[in-house]
């Protein structure tokens, strides 16, 4: 998955991909992170009053005034229990701020082997899992878009020039030439990072044994070390040189402990569990002959209902757990605002439908397709999509499905990506203006930036895409602290965990205003977001400029009192 948050995702393992590149190419990169420890304190201050729901103030916070919203609001919802369906990975069932916000569906009867409700799925109990196996598992790994491109169509263009192509297939030439050229870089790449780790499991027990003559309690902080590598070094290599030297002077062994502080690696066991994802990522990800729908059974040429099984929640001895980032989406949106526990959602009448389609690598078409296609039979009013990808291989099936919902009245609600891209000039899956074309093919599709909880030239959250045509709005999504898997808490980063919160407005406003249609409730989010009259730093720019308005459609960010206070006057309207 490309998941926006990151996955999994994201936003942290980027950043850590970011730094491990600048470990591996410059001499100094160490410092290019003190700056957020510095703020470290700051920021949990900020998280434990979940600084995104505040008022949106000039000058102190860009929240989306949710609380102000509360504090004001004297009327009941007419609508109760606005279904919203999580298209993600697995889902923690029994999370305590989750417990009574999963979507039942009454017309099956559990787990008797019967489709009781003959919507095409046996046991639906509480959703689907698209990814699930015939054998009861779930598939972990997915190969990237582009490599599945790179295998599947490799028959047809190998070592063809682009004079040799004739009629339709010279659009799909085109994508495979881009996801050849991509899928190359991306091999060498990830090589690369697997050889550094695969070097620094080596070498990791001598450092710390070696750390341990000076501090024996090994109680050192980076600074110390920082301080302690000054005055030993006796190179200022980069760690790609020290790797392929085999250094393991002093100074070299501090510089490998520095980088694992850096990165929280901070024993053995952490490198390790690393080591085995990059492994996954070359040899699964990335591998021409790896086919994981192998185990899910299925004909991944046809549109088909009834595969995957009903696992949205699955734990297997020895195989990797995959429910964290449906976890962090969903309680944004529906963690109990009434328990005094953990944190609040964004409202209280609301069922998460969960809908498996994300391993680790890139959605399929298919299960995008069948899963939206789901949520809009069984009921869902707003679709979640917290996930994006490059390429896309029948981006036309995803298309009539946007299309699909749009003629149910249901809202699609995608995050942005985390790659600090202009989407109006990259190309980004699924997306509601299909390649080779300008015009949006529905209107009930929401795209969704990151901002952070600085109020100055980085409100921008520096990870993520923005688009003048392509992105429609930016709501919080930077250090934001929610419900994660085996039942905890905890802060992350991502575009991922932005668009739940334009998702969960989304239902917030039908709750209340049950006769509104798709249209007018994307309408009403665009309108009445907050504006920002600011340059700001644009993310990837290497410090170049623009107006915060021309980073997206609306050039403004997610406000729900103001939405509400917008449904209220159109709903009225419309009466």
């Amino acid at each position: 998955m490309k998941i926006n948050a990151v996955s999994l995702k994201t936003s942290n393992l980027i950043r850590i991909i970011c730094f491990l590149f600048f470990i591996l190419q410059s001499c100094k990169p160490l410092d290019i992170i003190i700056s957020s420890k510095e703020n470290l304190a700051e920021n949990v201050k900020l998280n434990q009053n979940n600084w995104h729901l505040k008022d949106a103030q000039l000058d102190t916070t860009p929240g989306i005034s949710l609380n102000k919203w509360y504090s004001q609001n004297t009327k009941k919802p007419k609508k109760k229990d606005i279904i919203v369906a999580v298209i993600d990975t697995q889902i923690d069932l029994e999370h305590e701020d989750l417990k009574g916000k999963i979507w039942i569906n009454k017309k099956e009867i559990p787990n008797n082997g019967i489709d009781d409700d003959d919507n095409g799925y046996i046991d639906d109990n509480n959703g689907w899992s698209f990814t699930g196996t015939k054998s009861g598992s779930y598939v972990v790994w997915n190969r990237y878009e582009y490599v599945r491109i790179v295998s599947e169509w490799g028959p047809l263009f190998k070592d063809k020039i682009e004079s040799q192509i004739i009629g339709l297939d010279l659009k799909k030439y085109r994508i495979y030439q881009k996801a050849l050229k991509t899928f190359e870089e991306k091999t060498k790449y990830y090589k690369n990072w697997l050889k550094s780790l695969n070097h620094n499991l080596a070498v990791f027990p001598l450092a710390k044994d070696t750390l341990k003559y000076f501090f024996p309690k090994e109680d050192y902080s980076y600074h110390q070390l920082d301080s302690m590598y000054n005055k030993y070094k006796i190179n200022d290599k980069s760690y790609g040189k020290r790797r392929n030297d085999n250094d393991k002077d002093l100074g070299a062994l501090i510089f490998y402990m520095m980088v694992n502080l850096q990165v929280n690696q901070k024993t053995l066991g952490d490198i390790k569990d690393r080591q085995i994802q990059l492994d996954s990522i070359v040899n699964k990800n990335l591998n021409l002959d790896y086919n994981e729908r192998l185990s899910i059974g299925d004909n991944s040429t046809i549109l088909e209902k009834g595969y995957g099984n009903n696992k949205v929640k699955n734990t297997i001895k020895g195989v990797r757990t995959i429910q964290d980032h449906s976890t962090m989406v969903s309680g944004i949106i529906a963690a109990n605002r009434l328990n005094n526990k953990g944190i609040q959602g964004i409202l209280n009448d609301v069922k998460i439908m969960p809908l498996n389609i994300c391993p680790s690598g890139d959605e399929h078409d298919k299960d995008i397709t069948m899963a939206i296609r789901y949520a809009v039979d069984n009921g869902a009013k707003v679709i979640n999509m917290s996930f994006s990808k490059e390429f896309s291989m029948h981006e036309d099936w995803v298309i009539e499905a946007f299309k699909y919902a749009n003629s149910h009245n249901v809202l699609l609600v995608q995050s942005a990506g985390n790659e600090s891209l202009n989407l109006d000039e990259n190309e980004s899956f699924p997306n509601d203006v299909p390649v080779d074309s300008s015009n949006e093919i529905c209107d009930n599709f929401i795209k969704v930036g990151s901002i952070s909880m600085k109020f100055d030239k980085t409100i921008v959250s520096d990870f993520s895409n923005f688009g003048k045509k392509n992105v429609d709005l930016f709501a919080p999504g930077d250090e934001i602290y929610t419900t994660s898997a085996d039942n905890v808490y905890k802060t992350d980063s991502g575009t991922s965990l932005a668009a739940p919160m334009v998702s969960g407005t989304a239902a917030l406003i039908w709750s209340y205003y049950p006769k509104l249609t798709a249209k007018q409730v994307k309408e009403i989010i665009l309108e009445s977001g907050t504006t920002y009259d600011m340059e700001v730093l644009i993310p990837g720019g290497e410090g170049k400029k623009a107006k915060f308005s021309e980073l997206s459609k609306s050039g403004k960010v997610l406000n729900v009192y103001n939405a509400m206070q917008l449904a209220e006057k159109v709903s009225k309207k419309k009466r």
